[in-house]
């Protein structure tokens, strides 16, 4: 996630904390609500960033595996050898 993006969502979540202790403390029921809808909009704004952020880190790493595999098969076919120099025969 972008730095900008999670300081905007823990932003949001601050002003909704904030909103829902003025309402409390007022006893204004109606401030207090759209307080905690804020804290729990940015609260699942950051999840959602968060778990798409680990998706595309796993599919990054699946990338690198596999180039990693291609060319250890490219070795092993040039070569004919294996790490410690003995045959696949």
């Amino acid at each position: 996630m972008s730095t900008f993006d999670k300081v905007k969502h823990q932003a949001q979540q601050l002003a909704g904390r904030a909103k829902e202790a003025t309402g409390r403390a007022t006893g204004n029921r109606d401030m207090k609500d759209a307080g905690k809808r804020d804290r729990l909009e940015g609260e699942a704004k950051e999840s959602g960033q968060d778990m798409k952020d680990r998706a595309a880190g796993a599919a990054e790493d699946i990338k690198d595996k596999l180039r990693g595999d291609q060319s250890g098969e490219q070795r092993g076919d040039q070569g004919g050898n294996r790490e410690g120099g003995e045959d696949r025969r």
